[in-house]
């Protein structure tokens, strides 16, 4: 049946209408119906699209709560990154002067030049979520993830009520990304863990555990029936909107377009006004309606924070101050050893479960034996437990005048708890450290997960218990035996069925193409993150010229101290380890390599940056990056007037559109790889005009 007009019309009328007491009542905290009225509108509008199902829309009220129960969420890749900011450890008023003076210092500023204004807010501890509309309407929304790549929550978002379908504006942009928190009321949390104790089903630990884990239901009936909330406080792309100068002013339109924004905000002026608002903050932090884990300062100019950018992943305009943890009193039942995947051996103190901070903590890490010995800490012991920042449970002191007769002290073992090989600790350093090296499980299985894991090779499936399996049972014992893994060998492992073995058998084959930057990261040298990794696979171009590098050459590398040289030289200089790396190479594992060593300073595309959008014929976006990156370019995830380049593919979206309009140079994968073979020959540089000079 076709919808009449009349339909039309009041099925327009009443998504406005029940968005507006929805508004009023989940945001304002200021109903403007009884609820037996809401519900008579809210039955009506079901009624007419059940009659008529070509007039439900995304943005209707009645799409709140539905759809099917998903087998897994889908990866959504975030177009701006969701960066993490820096933390401030400093807990004291200092901490807030120390940002002011290095922001003053960034923006050369002198003592006579005025204070900076800057946004201070409150620090949620909830989930972060990204919300993607579409000339209005919610699309998407995407968890943080690592960054780079969440999870697509939709059907889950859209359950929480405080969450505008539609943006309340008459002239919607054409993209906007909110970014903002998902959070959990203490008294919503509170009965909510009634509910469940009454009912004899599981309780949860804090807000913020139970906050995340019904945005990750992949039942969205039932995370529809958990109590979360939503404070927004930022944005990802947008494209149509005209920018907000500031940061206040930002979240003042967040505000008018239907976003709830936490009061709990101010402009403060200097390091005077950012002191003032943490000391205010942390004499409500206790009356506060939900937990938070710290406050945020962020440059209120917008221009200013363009001016002060980036460091490495975090932006230097912002930072998290924290508050002094939570302390408690706790016995030590025992201290155990681990043994990480570079042999080190860290002690764990077992603790009698003691409530800290809005967590049950039981496992608490003592690091090494100078630790221990330096917080005097007995087995047997009272210990002073403190959440440090409220994130990571740390043992501050023991308390000598409560030690019971039968305690005693700990002593690092002199053999490893795993494979009984000696345990050694070298001169300078803190750590003990197995020798056992790749014969010990407990390196070889940490090392397994390490190369298998997402920012390394990247092989799904290949978890913990499939590695405990293969290493228990001798089928693995190096990163390179993974690639002799067949789907008869692997359907014959515990809870191992073979479609899953053929699944992990495929992504082990695909992981056999990849980037240097991630292969030289798997590798789980010390002290080697991801970041460093790139840093070398940038630098050298090539895995052989990585190998190669002497300590100087090492050290011409941004970010590479002796330290670090230091780890790099010792792992290479380990006939096994080059034994291992030829395995993997004689196993069809490959990347992209520049022809040559490429020094970032004298770098082809040195100063330039590229962005990438859409998908390109041949090459992966991986790939794509890492043939950038070797010859000394950035890769960026929005485009703007700084943009050098932007590197089209098939499906393209508002990325070309506005390179196109600020009149950037747009390639498409031929031109980037005429690019590339250009740049990659000898006393070449790309110039400002994007022609080659010789």
């Amino acid at each position: 049946m076709i919808a009449t007009r009349e339909a039309f019309e009041r099925a327009k009328w009443l998504r406005a209408e029940l968005e507006r007491h929805n508004h009023a009542y989940y945001v304002l905290d200021a109903p403007t119906v009884p609820d037996a009225e809401y519900d008579r509108l809210f039955q009506e509008l079901q009624s007419i699209e059940t009659q008529f199902p070509e007039l439900q829309s995304a943005d209707s009220p009645t799409q709140r709560v539905g759809g099917k129960p998903l087998s897994q969420f889908a990866p959504v890749r975030h177009a701006i990154p969701m960066l993490s900011i820096r933390t401030e450890t400093d807990t004291e008023a200092s901490g807030a002067i120390a940002f002011d003076t290095q922001v003053r210092k960034e923006l050369a500023l002198n003592e006579g030049d005025p204070p900076v204004d800057y946004a201070a807010e409150l620090k949620f501890d909830g989930l972060a979520i990204s919300l993607r509309y579409e000339n209005g309407v919610l699309i998407q929304a995407a968890t943080r993830g690592d960054g780079e790549t969440g999870e697509d929550v939709t059907q889950n978002i859209r359950a929480i009520r405080q969450i505008p379908l539609r943006l309340r504006t008459d002239t919607p942009p054409a993209i906007f990304e909110v970014r903002g928190e998902v959070y959990m009321r203490r008294d919503d949390f509170a009965r909510m863990n009634a509910r469940q104790e009454a009912r004899g089903e599981k309780t949860f630990v804090n807000p913020r555990n139970a906050a995340a884990g019904s945005v990750r239901q992949l039942d969205p009936a039932i995370s529809a029936q958990r109590p979360l909330s939503f404070f927004a406080y930022g944005l990802g792309e947008t494209l149509g909107w005209d920018e907000a100068p500031t940061h206040a002013a930002l979240l003042d339109q967040l505000a008018s377009w239907g976003f709830p924004v936490c009061d709990e905000r101010c402009v403060a002026r200097g390091a005077d006004g950012l002191v003032a608002f943490h000391n205010r903050v942390g004499a409500l932090r206790d009356s506060l309606p939900f937990d938070i884990d710290g406050v945020v300062y962020k440059v209120n100019a917008i221009a200013l924070q363009r001016r002060l950018g980036f460091r490495t992943r975090e932006p230097r305009w912002a930072v998290a101050h924290k508050y002094p943890a939570q302390e408690v009193i706790a016995r030590v039942a025992d201290i155990e050893v681990q043994v990480g995947r570079t042999g080190k051996l860290t002690p764990v103190a077992r603790l009698e479960p003691v409530f800290v901070g809005g967590v049950t903590v039981t496992n608490v890490t003592l690091h090494n034996q100078d630790d221990i010995d330096r917080k005097g800490v007995w087995i047997g012991d009272s210990v002073v437990v403190r959440r440090a920042g409220d994130v990571i449970p740390e043992i501050v002191t023991s308390l000598p005048e409560r030690r019971p007769s039968d305690a005693r002290p700990f002593v690092m073992p002199a053999s490893c708890p795993v494979c009984a090989s000696a345990v050694v600790r070298e001169e300078g350093e803190a750590d003990h450290r197995c020798t056992g090296g790749l014969y010990c499980p407990a390196q070889r299985k940490q090392a397994l997960l390490h190369f298998a894991s997402r920012r390394a090779m990247d092989i799904e499936g290949l978890g913990d218990k499939i590695v405990d399996q293969l290493v228990d049972a001798a089928i693995v014992r190096t990163p390179a035996d993974v690639y002799k893994l067949g789907v008869l060998a692997l359907a014959g492992l515990e809870r191992m069925a073979e479609k899953s073995a053929q699944n992990l058998v495929a992504a082990i084959e695909a992981s056999r193409k990849t980037t240097l930057a991630r292969f030289v990261y798997a590798l789980g040298i010390r002290n080697v993150g991801e970041a460093t990794a790139k840093d070398l696979a940038r630098h050298f171009g090539s895995l052989d010229a990585l190998m190669a590098a002497d300590e100087a050459a090492l050290l011409g590398v941004a970010d590479v101290g002796p330290v670090v040289a230091a780890c790099i030289l010792d792992f290479f200089r380990e006939p096994h380890n080059r034994q291992v790396i030829e395995e993997l190479r004689s196993a069809g594992v490959h990347w992209p390599e520049a022809s040559g060593l490429v020094g970032e300073s004298a770098a082809p595309f040195a100063g330039k940056t590229f962005v990438l959008t859409g998908t390109l014929p041949a090459l992966s976006r991986d790939e794509a990056t890492s043939l950038i990156e070797a010859q000394g370019g950035k890769v960026a995830g929005s485009v703007s007037k700084k943009t050098d380049f932007v590197v089209a593919g098939a499906e393209a979206g508002s990325k070309l559109e506005k390179a196109q309009q600020l009149g950037i140079t747009i390639l498409d994968e031929s031109g980037l790889r005429a690019l590339l073979a250009t740049a990659m020959q000898p006393s070449i540089q790309i110039s400002e005009n994007n022609e080659t000079n010789p």
